[in-house]
């Protein structure tokens, strides 16, 4: 069984929209997915990605493999959220009094 991380439209016509998957390779592109691992709306300007890392990293580790277009989206995903992981000020933590 060879696993693919893809895209699959689930949109009507001309609004598309997408849910990213983890699929066989041999299913059908809007075909019953093994599990949903985020979604894509490319008729947005802020925030079209939204992914859950933790289980693609899972997924990779597997052995699936995604989609030229998918493994794209997941560096832009990882770069942003490093970028705004790095630009969030760590708070200090309140002085305790005895």
């Amino acid at each position: 069984m060879s696993l693919k991380i893809r895209l699959t439209r689930i949109g009507t016509t001309h609004q598309p929209h997408y849910r990213v998957v983890v699929a066989e390779t041999r299913s059908r592109r809007d075909g019953d997915p093994v599990e949903v691992l985020g979604t894509y709306d490319p008729r947005t300007k802020a925030r079209q990605v939204n992914l859950k890392l933790d289980r693609i990293d899972y997924w990779l580790s597997k052995g699936a493999q995604p989609s030229d277009t998918l493994h794209s989206m997941i560096k832009r995903f990882r770069r942003a959220a490093a970028a705004t992981a790095a630009a969030a000020p760590v708070a200090a933590p309140a002085p305790v009094s005895a």
